[in-house]
């Protein structure tokens, strides 16, 4: 950050590589603050960001002057807290001002662009002084540019002084569509704001919703979390075009065939091309909508890239198209390896999944996303951390599927690519999971004309699956004792007060709708509690309880701690082994302040979680986190999994209440104790 380095270097007299350390720290810092929403103490900052509360405390006092005349950052006896709408004007202005203040792999980032954008390359003298760097510091940064590049089909191509780029403009173009994604993601932009603001472009967001308008009247299932990075590529093209720099045609003819040639050589599973019918009404519908909104007429090979993408990331053939056209479209061995996966992640799990229409579904994603994999351009989801947070277990089951995938493929499936098939899972689970979870209640209203059916009728439509209308009691003079359902719901005054009983009216008002809300919620959440009380609570033994133990990362950790399992007689060096292989697919840090290492495969000889609460945080993957809970799980106990895994991240998932549970929990017995009162709190 521009006036941060330089107050940092020029007050503290720090050198450009130590500098370029404490702007990560208050990049770090600052990602921290804006995920919270919330506020966060310079002591809950130091554990997040790996320095001192004082350094937070110099951090903060930087970033106010750096961010004037911007209210970046509130302070108040509960710690510091964001304005986003600053974050996002100060890091915008960040991107726009920020030479001299950028970290290496900013600097690498805009040499790879300007490398990407200028045919005839560019001078190793003249980017160090653009940059307010020396040349060996450009050096550095070329080493990290070539690892970049490795697989991308780009080459750093270097003569005397004089650097340049050798590949196709295809593979340009994908790394360009790389490049500025994460300078969105980095700058807390959404990506269609970016686009239009890097290209300048006006009616983007109209050519969004008439392309979806179409795609949806030919009858497609469209993927909306995917049309941006599509608009990108239309943005991209229509720059590229306009400096002459055009796709072959055989290269775009080849393209859906390359994805397939490159990633799915040896899979002996799938066929990854496009669909030539979807690409072919695809071309049709860019050819007339470009031109109509931004004056620029793209010819057949631009065109046909682009239907390509959509075909790959946006669009699957949906109800209207008929059975006919989704057989022409889903590949039979597709169908089939996914089906084979969905009947053993049923198995696994003691979930059903074994439903035609969402296997074809999944199947159809899943063909996209090997063709995805094939050209290693994969789909960026931004709900990723929000599923892996919030629906753990349905997360796991999208990462049992996705390795599976792995290993009948030989693709990589990356986090996004993960929670896009959670999503699909998930949709499904919660149609089964309303059905069996519903509260149920008796409807307690006095006969009058069809009152009481009248208001059984607009019960049931305003809660759905939510509750279930077990009986309906039209008669005055009931025996209130014998209602034994979850819910009672009267017109009428009951004969003793009880819990469970909501006074509502004869016609249903909007503050009726709110109170029984409240009480479906009320006791779906003392159901899970009951349960996790009952299931949680027996899987932990004193002598599996850690407290300030660390380890060099979280592989040694998994070691570690696996090693303390086999010495138990819990599981064998097959289930550790089985962890580390689940840890390399998908980080297990569910939340900011816990990780929950594990292995897929259910072969522990019992059930049992070793429990590590660490007053300082350690780093997991890209997080760090406070709370360590390696879980062995036997597969006779594997409906304990179902119920334990969800509601012990939820636990853990407020970082409050983790902080509390450290503090308070100095041995085996208090943390027994304060957990159960986190859980009934």
């Amino acid at each position: 950050m521009v006036d941060c380095y330089e107050s940092t270097k020029h007050r503290h007299g720090v050198k450009g590589t130590e500098a370029t350390v404490v702007r990560g720290n208050q990049a770090k810092m600052l990602d921290v603050l804006a995920r919270a929403g919330d506020w966060v103490t310079a002591a809950e900052l130091a554990d997040q960001v790996g320095v001192t509360p004082r350094s937070i405390r110099s951090y903060v006092g930087e970033l106010k002057d750096a961010s004037g005349p911007l209210e970046l950052i509130a302070s108040s006896p509960r710690g510091y807290r964001i304005h986003p709408a600053a974050y996002t004007a100060f890091m915008e202005r960040e991107r726009e001002t920020g030479s001299g203040a950028m970290s290496p792999a900013e600097r690498s980032s805009r040499l790879l662009k300007q490398l990407l954008d200028d045919p005839h390359g560019l001078d190793i003298y003249a980017a160090a002084d653009e940059s307010f760097v020396s040349e060996s510091t450009i050096e550095s940064d070329l080493t990290r540019l070539r690892a970049r590049l490795d697989g991308s089909g780009l080459r750093l191509v270097r003569t005397g002084s004089e650097l340049s780029l050798d590949g196709d403009e295809i593979d340009r173009r994908r790394m360009l569509s790389l490049l500025y994604r994460e300078d969105a993601e980095r700058g807390g932009m959404v990506l269609l704001a970016r686009v239009q603001s890097e290209f300048g472009l006006t009616g983007l967001g109209e050519f969004k919703s008439e392309l979806l308008a179409a795609l949806d009247a030919r009858g497609y299932f469209v993927n909306e979390y995917g049309i941006n990075d599509v608009l990108l590529h239309v943005a991209i093209a229509l720059d590229r075009v306009s400096k002459g720099r055009l796709i072959q045609s055989d290269a775009a003819a080849g393209a859906g065939a390359d994805a397939s040639a490159d990633g799915a050589a040896g899979r002996g599973a799938v066929d990854t091309s496009a669909p030539d019918g979807a690409v072919a009404q695809t071309v049709a519908t860019l050819r007339t909508l470009i031109p109509e909104h931004f004056g620029v007429a793209l010819g057949t090979a631009e065109l046909q890239y682009l239907a390509i993408l959509l075909a790959t990331r946006v669009i699957a053939p949906g109800k209207e198209n008929g059975e006919s056209a989704v057989g022409d479209y889903l590949d039979g061995d597709t169908l089939e390896t996914v089906r084979r996966i969905v009947d053993d992640a049923s198995s696994e799990y003691l979930v059903d999944l074994r439903d035609t229409p969402f296997t074809v579904r999944l199947a159809l994603h899943v063909q996209n996303l090997l063709a995805r994999a094939g050209e290693n351009s994969y789909s960026r989801n931004p709900l990723t951390r929000s599923i892996k947070t919030s629906y753990p277990l349905i997360y796991e089951l999208a990462v049992y599927i996705a390795s599976r995938l792995q290993q009948a493929a030989g693709i990589t499936v990356t986090d996004d690519e993960i929670a896009y098939i959670a999503m699909h899972v998930g949709a499904y689970l919660e149609q089964q999971s309303r059905r069996a979870d519903a509260v149920t209640c008796a409807l307690v209203c006095p006969g009058y004309y069809d009152m009481h059916r009248l208001l059984r009728d607009r019960i049931q439509s305003v809660f759905g699956q939510d509750l279930e209308v077990r009986v309906v009691i039209s008669d005055s003079d009931t025996d209130w004792s014998d209602l034994e359902t979850d819910l009672v719901l009267t017109t009428i005054p009951p004969a003793a007060a009880r819990d469970n009983v909501i006074m509502i009216q004869p016609f249903l008002t909007d503050t009726d709708v709110d109170r029984v809300r409240a009480a479906i919620a009320r006791i779906r959440r003392g159901r899970r509690r009951t349960q996790i009380k009952r299931d949680l609570l027996r899987f932990f033994d004193e002598s599996q309880f850690l407290r300030n133990f660390y380890a060099r990362d979280e592989f040694a950790m998994i070691r570690a701690l696996g090693d303390r399992m086999i010495g138990a007689g819990l599981i064998d060096d097959g289930y550790v082994d089985g962890a580390l292989e689940r840890e390399r697919m998908s980080s297990t840090a569910f939340t900011d302040s816990l990780a929950v290492p594990h292995a897929m495969a259910m072969t522990a000889r019992e059930t049992a979680i070793t429990i590590v609460l660490n007053e300082h945080a350690m780093d997991w993957g890209e997080s760090r986190v406070n709370v360590i809970a390696f879980v062995a799980f036997n597969a006779e106990e594997r409906r304990s999994f179902q119920a334990v895994f969800d509601q012990f991240v939820e636990v853990f998932s407020d970082r409050d209440v983790v902080q509390q549970l450290i503090a308070r929990s100095a041995d085996f017995p208090s943390f027994i104790d304060e957990l159960v009162h986190v859980i009934d709190s």
